[in-house]
């Protein structure tokens, strides 16, 4: 049977809640007493974190849109695509962050699309949410009901799991309210899975299924670790690989949508890939794992900040970095103005650099601007490995129409219609110019290919 990787759609999810105090996520087991003896038992911690678990109910209307054929359009008078609207309800769930200002965390597609939210807390009271705030990258959405007596959860610090902690996954599965499983992070940092934009997964065996979307994975101190987001296995099943977004992550998204009410994202501007062994003999390093600059964008934050072509970045925040992935997914999580520091290795010497992130969201809008087709996408000058200058692509929004034709990160975008293209300014003249169907010249990887937008 094929494995494939799966989120957990809100047509039959709940996602659940978490708990977390910033702490180790380490913790010995709890116990339980019963005046005559001490048992090991997880009913302690899980008692204390079931108020703050609510359960989401949507509904809505999906929209869907078709190209018609040529053939239909000339004989039957057809219009260009056809627009169907299918009405559905859906189950989530999601935690209470603040009781004071009633701020639930959940998964962006389990309230993508809804016209109504509604939020169901164990105590059987009904509340109308609003949507303060989503990100569809990294799934993360924030919801607001009225503050009327309610249990919040703490953050853990995510930084601090260990592969082999003890964990929990809370969650819903089946339509199963409160089912709890158990079982150890078995991997970090796990990207490449192509569930969405941004990918630095916590892995677990602890058994997730759907319904457990959005769900908490909590430590044994019922600290909040991550939130449950997509599994591994054949058609959707269990086989113990399930992954959740760190809620550190989760933290620096949700705190973004509270100040501007969208997310920031933060841009380094650098582009890089995975250091690996063939890499390290090649380049003479003497590290295995970490983040390994190719190239760095002229007048980006990375220029400004002295990141060099040839560097390897180790750590972000004293935080070690093991993959150019990880690295993008921590970035991109931290909002625009944000200061980091980033411990580089340079000619087998230990450099700490300091560098205020750009806005990426403004970059987006202007590839918005450039054409409605290359919305979602991060446009940067810069050169293929051949030496061609053009237009890099540094990132694709999941889903967007970018990613729609086709275009993927690190793309460079060299010709519109055989007119060759060196920058950005270069690519609005020659899309501006352009009529009827427009074909993209890509050079990906060693490649060459072509892209029609339509």
């Amino acid at each position: 049977m094929n494995k494939v990787v799966n989120r957990f759609f809100a047509a039959c999810l709940v996602v659940t809640s978490t708990v977390s105090i910033q702490t180790s996520a380490n913790a010995a087991l709890p116990f339980f007493s019963d005046d005559k003896t001490e048992v090991p038992s997880l009913a302690p911690m899980i008692e204390k974190a079931t108020p703050a678990i609510v359960t989401i109910s949507v509904e809505g209307t999906q929209v869907s849109r078709q190209r018609v054929p040529e053939v239909f359009k000339h004989f039957f008078g057809a219009p260009d695509e056809q627009v169907q609207e299918r009405p559905f309800k859906g189950l989530g769930s999601g935690v209470i962050i603040d009781a004071d200002k009633g701020y639930i965390v959940t998964n962006n597609h389990v309230v993508d699309n809804a016209s109504e939210i509604t939020v169901t807390l164990t105590d059987g009271r009904e509340f109308k949410a609003k949507k303060m705030g989503a990100d569809a990258q990294s799934d993360i959405a924030l919801l607001k009901i009225e503050p009327e007596k309610l249990v919040a959860l703490p953050l853990a610090d995510s930084d601090k799991v260990r592969v082999g902690d003890f964990v929990v996954a809370i969650g819903n599965p089946f339509g199963l309210s409160q089912t709890v499983t158990s079982g150890i992070v078995s991997a970090l940092g796990r990207s490449g899975l192509n569930i969405g934009g941004l990918e630095n997964f916590i892995q677990t065996d602890a058994a997730i299924n759907r319904g457990n979307s959005g769900g908490a994975l909590v430590s044994l101190r019922g600290e909040l670790v991550g939130i449950n987001t997509a599994i591994f296995g054949p058609n959707g099943g269990n086989v113990g690989i399930g992954f959740a977004i760190p809620s550190n992550m989760m933290k620096s998204l949700v705190d973004q949508i509270i100040e501007f009410g969208e997310v920031r994202r933060g841009l380094l501007g650098i582009l890089g890939q995975d250091v690996d062994s063939g890499l390290a003999e090649a380049m003479n390093l003497n590290v295995s794992k970490g983040a390994f600059v190719s190239e760095v964008s002229p007048d980006s934050p990375a220029e400004k900040g002295g990141i060099q072509a040839g560097d390897i970045i180790t750590d972000l925040n004293g935080i070690a970095v093991t993959s150019f992935q990880e690295l993008r997914a921590k970035v991109g999580s931290k909002g625009a103005g944000s200061k980091i520091r980033l411990g580089l290795l340079r000619k087998g010497k230990k450099v700490n650099v300091d560098v205020v992130l750009g806005d990426a969201t403004q970059t987006v809008v202007a590839a918005k601007e450039i054409h409605p087709a290359l919305e979602g996408a991060t446009l940067t000058n810069g050169k293929t490995k051949q030496g061609d200058e053009g237009v890099i692509i540094s990132e694709v929004v999941a889903r967007s129409p970018a990613a729609m034709i086709g275009l993927q990160d690190d793309d460079v975008i060299i010709g519109v219609n055989r007119q060759k293209i060196d920058n950005v300014v270069a690519l609005r003249g020659a899309l501006d110019s352009a009529k009827g169907v427009i074909a993209l010249s890509v050079i990906r990887g060693n490649s060459s290919l072509y892209l029609v937008i339509r």
